[in-house]
């Protein structure tokens, strides 16, 4: 039996027409087969720094981008949220508005939720995902009691709002490590020695839990060096999209 390929669509891009290209590329790389239309959507941002870094962070072109592509192809403003993690170094609140992302979200009049904040419930893995941890690779040696994820991803869409860029820890970081803010608690840097196997059991935990998992990544710039931070910014001008998380990820890697 023959298993069906993955697909990644990448486009050049120019700053007069990366909206209208983010639309093309979600189609190209078959985003509607991915995202069903009638439940929650969460707009994964990724925030590697509090103040605005070519390369660094989830561009406010990319997230409006994707925003007006879902609008355009008949998704309900009312099913979008941007969604924010909290890590022990970055600030998300000054992130969102110092990376404009807070306007874009606004602007379409979209839910903006930090899963750290208010009375969201939250579940322990196990009972998340039940017999799925037996086949963890290192996330019960990390965490021996479990930890807790929100409970409201459970059954929603996912997509991930990933850049080009290095990671001091990590060599690389895409889509596959965008999950790691949502999932895993401000201890998730004990995992970097196990950076590997621990982006596998997110991958499973995310492949259960959500409905559908999709990511926009762009790299209208692309950082280099000790990233997610200290990087040079290179212009690139490209921007990738696909439904599977681990070839995103080998294309950026390549690129």
């Amino acid at each position: 039996m023959l298993t069906p390929r993955s697909r990644v669509a990448i486009l050049r891009t120019t700053p007069a027409r990366v909206l209208s290209d983010y639309h093309t590329l979600m189609n190209l790389a078959g985003y509607q087969d991915v995202i069903a239309r009638e439940i929650d959507t969460a707009l994964k941002v990724n925030i590697s720094w509090h103040f605005f870094f070519p390369g660094s962070s989830t561009t406010p072109w990319q997230l409006d981008g994707v925003i007006r592509a879902m609008k355009q192809d008949g998704y309900s403003a009312s099913l979008l949220h941007a969604c924010h993690n909290r890590t022990v170094v970055i600030d998300a609140h000054l992130g969102e508005r110092e990376n404009k992302q807070i306007d874009v979200t606004l602007a379409h009049g979209l839910r903006n939720i930090h899963l750290y904040e208010g009375d969201e419930p939250w579940v322990n893995i196990r009972e998340a995902v039940g017999d799925l941890t037996k086949k963890f690779l290192c996330l019960n040696d990390v965490y021996p009691g479990g930890f807790m994820i929100p409970r409201r991803f459970l059954g929603e869409n996912i997509i991930h709002l990933p850049t080009i860029k290095t990671h001091v820890f990590t060599t690389t970081t895409g889509a596959m490590k965008n999950a790691f803010g949502g999932l895993l608690n401000e201890h998730r840097h004990w995992t970097h020695p196990v950076i590997h196997e621990t982006l596998v059991d997110l991958l499973m935990i995310q492949k259960q839990i959500h409905r559908g998992v999709f990511a926009v990544m762009d790299g209208t710039f692309a950082g280099d060096g000790p990233g997610p931070r200290c990087m040079v910014p290179h212009v690139k001008n490209v921007i990738l999209a696909s439904a599977d998380q681990v070839a995103i990820d080998a294309v950026a890697a390549k690129l």
